[in-house]
């Protein structure tokens, strides 16, 4: 665990990073991860993933709807219901973070032999075996 928080750590150290360049709140920052992970939800779904009343989302959404990173539409078959999304804008925000983390995993991962690889495969496997049983277990799958 210890040098997996220190890559971390050297990986936040590049302030290249999207992420920096956000000013996007912790809060903000959520609501835009599960928005590019769920597709549209309904702001009463939004605020139970995101762990908050449906008063305190509105007023981050307002924030990101004035961002012009996320869009609050009315919902087809329930006309009481909010749907709120990821405008081009937030979708690329996001997608450039999560690049970028990417692109320090690539070339990183570059400067390893075939060996040295093939046991970061090995190990990268038994982590995706374990987090999905965890899953499975907790009935997120």
């Amino acid at each position: 665990m210890g040098a997996q928080i220190r890559l971390q750590h050297l990986f936040a150290d590049d302030r290249s990073d999207p992420l920096f360049s956000s000013h996007l709140t912790m809060s903000q920052l959520k609501i835009l991860l599960l928005l590019a992970r769920h597709g549209n939800l309904a702001g009463g779904e939004l605020a139970r993933l995101v762990g908050v009343g449906a008063a305190a989302l509105s007023g981050m959404v307002d924030r990101l709807v004035v961002q012009e990173l996320v869009t609050r539409t009315e919902d087809l078959h329930d006309r009481r219901v909010r749907r709120i999304g990821l405008t081009k804008a937030g979708t690329e925000l996001i997608d450039g973070i999560i690049t970028a983390g990417m692109a320090k995993q690539r070339e990183l991962l570059s400067r390893l032999t075939a060996e040295e690889l093939a046991l970061v495969s090995q190990a990268t496997d038994l982590l995706l075996r374990e987090a999905a049983r965890i899953a499975e277990a907790s009935g997120e799958v």
